[in-house]
């Protein structure tokens, strides 16, 4: 059994998709030693001064920056400062950034290897995969992964069986689809704009028509290949009644386009995950990637800490997900909220 399940959308597990994956070009920049947020050197033997203990070096290799990845690795840190660790003295973070690379991540988890981290905090689905590939005998604890069987990151959901384990981010496709149903009940088309190379976007849309057709509502497509496309694709989707963007890093990465592009028509732009709603989207089930990544911090201190296994240790998912629903942004997008769905919501923005 999983160790946590989402309490409304656990039968689409199976269906599930890898998330907020990147893309990666074919060349491989160096890692810039600049972007560690602290050095990997452990600390002097006799520095641990905070109770029993043990200083550690985490090395992170993520994906690429935005909000939802970066959420996580603040997440995570707060959690082992909650457990007492104290940054700079007893957890050192070796922070890389692949900047949406895949090379450049593998090249970031062959450094860790040499270096010898103590645990290795992998943020989204490519970093996780290279990850996994360059280490196999130090912890490896992932999130922003949707599906780690399907990636290949683990044997099963209930037991990794080797190094790596850690934590989901299934999104609730199903019921961010019946959402925009809501708020736009006269609507019969749905503008999917996702990453052709990101297979966790896929699987969600596949989702999402799955979804729709039990709505009644049609999903068009359209792919791009990077975030540079998502301007000129998303004039494509001028006809549709509602835009829906998965949790898909490419086009995350250039959210402000597709933002831009609802207001200017008066689409409602339904988003996978908060960070989006924050930024400007309209509206969203999903879960706190802040929480998310202290979830895995606390499966990292149990590793780190207590010794447990990660071949044992199952992927775990968090328990609960939010409405939330951005009021600035219905203004501008042409929507009225009811007062039924604001009363239900678990943040409101303004």
């Amino acid at each position: 059994m999983r160790k946590k399940s989402v309490h409304i959308w656990g039968g689409l597990l199976v269906a599930a998709s890898l998330v907020l994956t990147g893309c990666g070009s074919s060349k491989t920049p160096e890692v810039d030693p600049t972007s560690s947020e602290k050095p990997a050197e452990k600390p002097a033997e006799g520095d641990n001064n905070v109770g029993e203990l043990e200083a550690v070096t985490i090395g992170v290799n993520q994906l690429l920056t935005h909000p939802s990845l970066d959420a996580t690795f603040e997440g995570f840190k707060k959690a082992f400062a909650d457990a007492g660790y104290v940054e700079g003295e007893t957890v050192n973070y070796n922070a890389q950034n692949a900047q949406g690379d895949q090379a450049t991540a593998t090249t970031i988890a062959s450094k860790f290897k040499s270096d010898g981290v103590d645990l290795v905090l992998a943020i989204a689905t490519p970093s996780a995969q290279a990850s996994a590939q360059a280490i196999t005998d130090i912890p490896i604890l992932f999130t922003a992964v949707t599906e780690p069987a399907e990636a290949g990151l683990v044997d099963t959901w209930e037991a990794p069986g080797a190094n790596v384990t850690g934590t989901s981010d299934l999104n609730p496709v199903a019921e961010q689809i019946a959402l925009a149903k809501e708020i736009v009940p006269d609507a019969k088309t749905v503008g999917v704009i996702y990453s052709s190379g990101e297979v966790n976007s896929e699987v969600q849309v596949d989702l999402a028509k799955e979804a729709a057709g039990e709505l009644g509502l049609e999903i068009k497509e359209i792919t791009v290949s990077n975030s540079s496309e998502v301007t000129q694709a998303i004039e494509t989707l001028g006809d549709a009644d509602i835009i829906y963007v998965p949790t898909d890093n490419t086009v995350v990465e250039g959210l402000e386009a597709v933002i831009q592009f609802a207001e200017s028509k008066q689409i409602p732009l339904i988003v996978g995950e908060g960070d989006s709603v924050e930024r400007g989207g309209l509206a969203t089930y999903g879960i706190d990637y802040f929480d998310l990544g202290y979830q895995t911090g606390e499966m990292a201190i149990r590793v780190l800490k207590d010794g447990e296994d990660t071949a044992s240790m199952g992927v775990e998912t968090l328990d609960k997900i939010g409405l939330i629903l951005n009021t600035g942004a219905a203004e501008r997008m042409g929507v009225t909220f009811s007062d039924e769905l604001v009363a239900k919501a678990d943040k409101v923005i303004e």
